[in-house]
C-alpha cells in the first residue's frame, strides 16, 4: 500500500520502533501541514492509507469527497472530532483509532509552564546568556491556591503535584469530575465564580467537544486576580474566542502560560499571545515526547498492518466493512 504520514514536524516517524513494520509498503512522510481540503486531497491523491497524529490535520467532508484512492484513515488515539466520520463512511473510507495518551506527560508540561511563568525562567535564561544577572523576582507556589478545572486523568496528576508543593488545591468541573475530586480529598469550589476569583493559578484540563467549546468565558477570566496565572495545556477553543487575549491585556488574570492555539501550527510568530510579555508560550508540546510517539504511532501502524492483512482492528465506522 501507499501510506501517507502527515504532520511529522520533527521528522521522527522513521526513527520509531514501529516503522519497520511497514517494510514493503510505500511510505511518504510529510513535515509540514496543509489544511485546505483541495490541498489535502492533492497530497493524498496516490495514498491508500493515511496516518493522522492527533488533531493536527482536520479531515472534513470536503476532503473526503475529493480523495479518490484513500481506503483507510489510521488515527492516533480515539478523538476523531476533526474527522467527518459520516462522510468517510459514505465514501467507503475506513477510520481506525485506538490508544490514549500518557497523562503524566501533559501534566509535566503544565508544571513546567507554571514554574516558567512564576519564576521567569525563559527571561532569566536569555538574560544570563546576554551577560546579565538576576533581573526578575519570582513567586513561589507554597501556600497559594491552585485551581484545577476538570479533575480527570491529567488534572488529577496536576492536583497531586500541587498538594506536594503545599498548595491549597481547589477543583471545579461537572458533577462526575467534582465527585472524583471530593473522593480523593480535594476541595471543590462552592461556585464557578468563587473558583476563578480565589485561585492564584487556574489550570485547564478539559477535552474539546461540542459541550466544552467556549466553556471558559471572558467573564470567568475577568474575575481572576491581577496577580493570577491561567494555564492552558488542553485545547485553545475551550476558551471563548478572543477572551484570553482581551483578559490578559486588561490584566485579569495578570499572567498566562499557553501550549495550545486555535489554528496550528503557529508560524512566523503570528499569534497575538506571542507578542505579550506576560505570557509564556510553547508550541503544543504537551504530548510531544518519544514515549508518547511510540505509543500513538505504534497503535496507528498496527491498525494499518491489520488492515493490509485483511483483519481490520480498532474500527470506528464498521458500516464500511459491511459495504466491502
Amino acid at each position: 500500500m501507499r501510506i501517507a504520514v502527515l504532520d511529522d514536524y520533527q521528522d521522527v516517524f522513521r526513527t520509531l520502533k514501529c516503522f519497520p513494520k511497514l517494510e514493503g509498503h510505500d511510505v511518504a512522510v510529510y513535515h509540514d501541514s496543509v489544511k485546505k481540503p483541495a490541498q489535502l486531497a492533492e497530497r493524498l491523491k496516490d495514498a491508500d492509507a493515511v496516518i493522522l497524529l492527533q488533531q493536527r490535520t482536520p479531515f472534513p467532508r470536503a476532503a473526503a469527497e475529493k480523495v479518490s484512492k484513500l481506503k483507510l484513515i489510521s488515527q492516533t488515539g480515539r478523538n476523531v472530532n476533526h474527522i467527518d466520520i459520516q462522510a468517510c463512511t459514505e465514501k467507503g473510507i475506513l477510520v481506525c483509532g485506538s490508544g490514549a495518551g500518557l497523562p503524566n506527560h501533559t501534566a509535566e508540561l503544565t508544571w513546567g509552564l507554571i514554574f516558567s511563568a512564576l519564576r521567569h525562567i525563559p527571561e532569566e535564561v536569555q538574560r544570563l546568556k546576554a551577560g546579565k544577572w538576576q533581573t526578575t523576582i519570582g513567586t513561589t507556589v507554597v501556600g497559594r491556591t491552585l485551581g484545577v478545572y476538570a479533575y480527570g486523568r491529567i488534572g488529577s496528576i496536576v492536583a497531586r503535584a500541587g498538594r506536594a508543593f503545599e498548595m491549597r488545591v481547589v477543583c471545579w468541573g461537572r458533577e462526575g469530575s467534582a465527585g472524583r475530586a471530593r473522593a480523593d480529598g480535594y476541595e471543590v469550589a462552592p461556585s464557578r465564580e468563587a473558583f476563578f476569583e480565589s485561585a492564584d493559578i487556574v489550570s485547564l484540563h478539559l477535552p474539546l467537544n461540542k459541550e466544552t467549546r467556549g466553556i471558559v468565558k471572558y467573564g470567568d477570566l475577568a474575575r481572576m486576580k491581577s496577580s493570577a496565572l491561567i494555564v492552558n495545556t488542553s485545547r485553545a477553543p475551550i476558551i471563548e474566542e478572543g477572551a484570553l487575549v482581551r483578559a490578559l491585556k486588561e490584566g485579569r488574570p495578570g499572567f498566562g502560560a499557553v501550549d495550545v492555539y486555535e489554528d496550528e501550527p503557529v508560524l512566523n510568530a503570528s499569534h497575538p499571545l506571542l507578542k505579550m510579555d506576560n505570557v509564556v508560550c510553547t508550541p503544543h508540546i504537551g504530548y510531544v515526547d518519544r514515549d508518547t510517539y511510540e505509543k500513538y504511532y505504534g497503535a496507528a501502524v498496527d491498525s494499518i498492518v491489520a488492515y493490509a492483512a485483511g483483519k481490520p482492528v480498532n474500527v470506528l465506522n464498521p458500516e464500511v466493512l459491511g459495504k466491502k
